[in-house]
């Protein structure tokens, strides 16, 4: 039992080291073994390990001493980025699920929070039992499909498309049809960046045509994202801030972002 434990104890730690690495790499593009071992607190044998198994993965180039950015460390695999932020993540997750009524049609993205939003719904009790389904769930979301397929009072309804690896979702035409014929009570939507100005936004444009079919298709459009998103830009947007209806956050926003989203007519539930 004691060997269990530490395995996922270490488990746990390498996935925070390989997410800081990758967190540097998209800083400076470039990255050295023992400037990281200082940081991490761990020995260079480790930070080279840690690198090689990047590597292997394709999210950085080995260099002698080092490594350098190969273009992906700005798109983590989310095997990587759920252990950010973890707590505040399930915080965001429970106070968006309050607003799901059995019978409800809801609409849900990729990512780490959009994943916790799912898995606190699917344990509602309820939204267990009845004759009907108490809950459809509508995804483009691998995992989301994969673990609520075995919840028998969930209907899930999951889009076609091609997979992208980084965030297990389908995206093209195969999952924007699917959308096209779907109307939703409310879309829960992750985000890489939430800015006043330009609104939601995506890394990938095929990620971000797909977010903003979804909060089309909604009568009500909620973002949840840590407040490590807010106040940032980007590449592809997925819908503005005129869109949005609720923003669920933690409480280390930043005071003028909340004020701007605000002022904007956006609610914003600090949790």
């Amino acid at each position: 039992m004691v060997m269990v434990g530490r395995e996922g104890w270490i488990a746990v730690k390498r996935a925070e080291r390989l997410s800081r690495i990758l967190d540097r790499l998209a800083e400076q593009g470039r990255v050295d073994v023992e400037e990281i071992a200082n940081d991490l607190g761990v020995s260079a044998a480790t930070v080279r390990r840690d690198f090689d198994a990047l590597a292997a993965q394709q999210l950085l180039t080995r260099t002698h001493g080092g490594a350098v950015s190969n273009g992906t460390a700005y798109d983590l695999p989310m095997r990587y980025r759920s252990q950010r932020h973890a707590s505040d993540k399930k915080r965001i997750a429970e106070a968006a699920a309050e607003l799901v009524h059995p019978g409800m049609i809801v609409g849900v993205n990729g990512g780490t929070t959009t994943t916790e939003v799912a898995r606190t719904l699917a344990a509602r009790p309820d939204l267990v039992g009845g004759e009907r389904q108490a809950l459809t769930v509508v995804t483009n979301a691998l995992n989301i499909a994969n673990e609520l397929t075995v919840r028998g009072h969930v209907k899930i309804v999951a889009t076609g498309g091609v997979a992208r690896p980084q965030s297990y979702e389908l995206i093209g035409p195969l999952a924007t049809r699917t959308l096209e014929g779907i109307a939703l009570d409310v879309a829960f939507l992750g985000v890489d960046a939430l800015d006043v100005r330009d609104g939601a936004a995506a890394h990938h444009e095929d990620e971000a045509n797909v977010n903003r079919l979804l909060a089309q298709r909604a009568g009500q459009v909620v973002v949840v994202t840590d407040s490590s998103k807010l106040g940032r830009r980007a590449f592809a947007r997925i819908c503005s801030t005129d869109e949005i209806d609720l923003l669920v956050t933690d409480r280390d926003a930043p005071v003028d972002v909340v004020a701007g989203l605000r002022s904007a007519g956006v609610d914003v539930r600090l949790v």
